[in-house]
């Protein structure tokens, strides 16, 4: 399967696509891990990268689009991909259309994660992760329930940026809704449910 996952910061699409890695074993591919992972390491690209992310911006489609080319052409992408956070303008998604034109690998779907922003807001202020396994919690967790670890709130959850991502998103990534539903690939998905009732309507859509 080729899905791009679509839907504003926070909907649950890493959710849903963790559970689909589970249990299909196709590959997540996330912008947002790659870079992250590129700033932590202190790329070249990491350091571009990291003064938009920081500000809640979006990274430019030269950097993204080139370091995505590069990905999807990984042995373990062969088989099949799941598309986090990538297209997230127009102009990549007509960059994806012609990559995977060239290496022969139509778009099976395009599915949109939909939940109201105020619960967004909501969702993202209180989310916290583990410093030691990644784990995601809430503010809740006092500490780790997976190893014990130190819970914390990233730089890009607080409620300001949060709202400027969701603004970002709806100006420039909300688009694809149309551009995908003019091709016949959109399928979409109630995200405001308990993640295992979307999970079960997600394998329907995607015929799984």
């Amino acid at each position: 399967m080729n899905i791009v996952l679509l839907g504003a910061p926070g909907a649950g699409k890493g959710t849903q696509a963790s559970k689909l890695v589970e249990e299909f074993g196709t590959p997540h591919i996330s912008t947002g891990d790659i870079l992250r992972a590129a700033v932590k390491n202190q790329t070249e690209l990491g350091k571009k990268a990291k003064a938009f992310m920081d500000a809640g911006d979006l990274v430019p489609d030269s950097l993204i689009i080139d370091l995505m080319n590069e990905r999807l052409q990984q042995p373990d992408a062969a088989e099949g991909f799941i598309l986090d956070g990538f297209p997230r303008t127009t102009a990549q998604a007509e960059a994806l259309d012609e990559l995977l034109k060239k290496i022969e690998r139509p778009l099976d779907a395009a599915l949109l994660v939909d939940v109201d922003f105020e619960v967004i807001v909501k969702r993202l202020t209180e989310r916290r992760c583990c410093k030691e396994c990644g784990y995601i919690g809430t503010t809740a967790d006092a500490s780790c329930p997976k190893c014990g670890g130190e819970m914390y709130q990233r730089d890009d959850d607080n409620e300001a940026t949060v709202r400027n991502r969701l603004a970002v998103y709806e100006k420039s990534t909300a688009p694809l809704i149309g551009y995908y539903k003019e091709q016949g690939v959109l399928v979409d998905v109630d995200g405001d449910r308990p993640v295992d009732t979307v999970y079960a309507d997600v394998k329907k859509l995607l015929k799984l």
